[in-house]
């Protein structure tokens, strides 16, 4: 991604944090959909189950004309947050593209969600998303 604002970089460090520091395609793909839930968690009570994927569907299409490179990728993806068909597409790819995908759609929808209704709501609504993360261990380690 290019020049990323402090709310990207923290979505960025997030999922990072949460796919660990060997992670594989499938711990990166477990963490995004980790990400995605909290969202959906987060939205759900205020928007509807129907507007988050309404959402995530635009974020998808978005994602789509922005990255070309990735449109296969999105092809398979579902439009309707099916969350086990989502893994099992990511599941599918390189450990660098499910990476640049789970990156690339959850800026994108943090982004959509900004435009709908501020930066400084969508902080809050959606912190919680991804704050719990970066005090977590990541799913690489265990506890003692």
């Amino acid at each position: 991604m290019s020049t990323l604002s402090e709310e990207s970089r923290q979505i960025v460090a997030s999922l990072a944090h949460r796919a660990g520091p060997d992670a594989d395609t499938a711990t990166t793909a477990h963490a995004i959909i980790s990400t995605l839930q909290g969202m959906d968690a987060a939205l759900t009570p205020i928007i509807g189950h129907q507007g988050v994927v309404a959402l995530f569907r635009r974020s998808l299409h978005l994602c789509v004309s922005r990255h070309p490179r990735l449109a296969g990728t999105y092809d398979s993806v579902p439009g309707s947050l099916d969350l086990t068909v989502l893994k099992t597409v990511l599941n599918e790819q390189s450990e660098a593209e499910v990476f640049f995908f789970g990156e690339v759609l959850l800026i994108t929808f943090y982004e959509l969600l900004t435009t709908l209704i501020g930066p400084a709501l969508t902080a809050r609504l959606l912190r919680s998303a991804w704050e719990p993360s970066l005090s977590d261990t990541p799913s690489q380690e265990t506890s003692p």
